[in-house]
């Protein structure tokens, strides 16, 4: 009979359960059936001097197709950290350099210590002080990214689309290969294959209720939006998008415009000038 006083006690942190011991998910992680999984997105902040994408897609801009598809067959995307930290707005921003360079080249991951270094500089992430693990704003590391580059990705600029205006929205990925925006979580996301509305869902179902949340968006069809998030792809319905998403970004990227040109009707140089005109 095995002398259970001399067993190895379990690992700091893992609970003591029936099945033995098991870790715990870190601290302030939703616990879900996927595993833990944290947001990141803090309020969100708005500057007039903000470049609107309406202005620069001239009439001579084509109807957004029915559907779109940056996503090139990819299943698996990498964490990025987000399932320990809550650093989203930088996840997001790994996920565009992904997506990106899989339609214009060879697919490129930004790794993990890179991630977290930016969400140190950009988001005031200090390495084992999770009391500065708050997230970041998403138009601080959006500014950053254009003055500063990403991972040696240059981010020509970005102009915000409106998030309530579909065209807008499916004209933004369709043109520059996905949209950077904000998600207000309900709880009821949590347990949800597809994100959808739950009706009469009372406060589990109110926007924010889980938190704000930053993913990047590769794709659409006539339905849905999918966006990328703790390293898989996360479909959400129409009636979601318009009831939780309120902020939406559009990035230029460099390597995306030298590889497909400037879309057709779009005002690129316009929008140049006027960036030039206010940095």
């Amino acid at each position: 009979m095995a002398d259970h006083s001399k067993m190895n006690p379990p690992p700091q942190g893992a609970a003591i359960t029936p099945w033995g011991p098991r870790k715990l998910p870190p601290q302030g992680a939703a616990i879900t059936p996927w595993g833990p999984r944290k947001l990141g997105r803090k309020a969100i902040k708005t500057d007039s001097r903000t470049l609107e994408l309406g202005r620069y897609l001239t009439p001579a801009v084509p109807p957004p197709p029915a559907a779109a598809d940056w996503t090139k067959g990819i299943d698996s995307w990498g964490m990025m950290l987000n399932n320990l930290l809550g650093d989203c707005t930088i996840a997001g921003c790994g996920h565009a350099v992904q997506v990106w360079t899989a339609n214009t080249g060879s697919l490129v991951t930004v790794p993990d210590s890179t991630i977290e270094s930016y969400y140190e500089q950009w988001d005031g992430y200090v390495p084992g002080n999770p009391s500065t693990d708050k997230g970041g704003v998403e138009l601080d590391v959006l500014n950053d990214w254009q003055k500063q580059g990403f991972a040696g990705n240059t981010l020509l600029a970005f102009a915000d689309p409106r998030f309530s205006n579909l065209v807008e929205m499916r004209q933004s990925i369709a043109l520059f290969g996905g949209v950077y925006i904000g998600l207000s979580l309900p709880l009821t996301a949590q347990t949800q294959d597809v994100w959808d509305v739950v009706p009469f869902g009372g406060a589990r179902a109110k926007a924010g209720s889980w938190g704000g949340h930053c993913v990047f968006v590769p794709k659409y069809d006539e339905d849905s939006f999918t966006c990328i998030t703790w390293g898989q792809l996360q479909t959400m319905t129409l009636a979601f998008w318009k009831k939780y998403c309120d902020e939406a970004h559009t990035l230029l990227a460099q390597d995306w415009i030298s590889a497909k040109g400037a879309p057709s009707g779009f005002n690129q140089a316009q929008l140049l000038a006027d960036l030039k005109a206010i940095v």
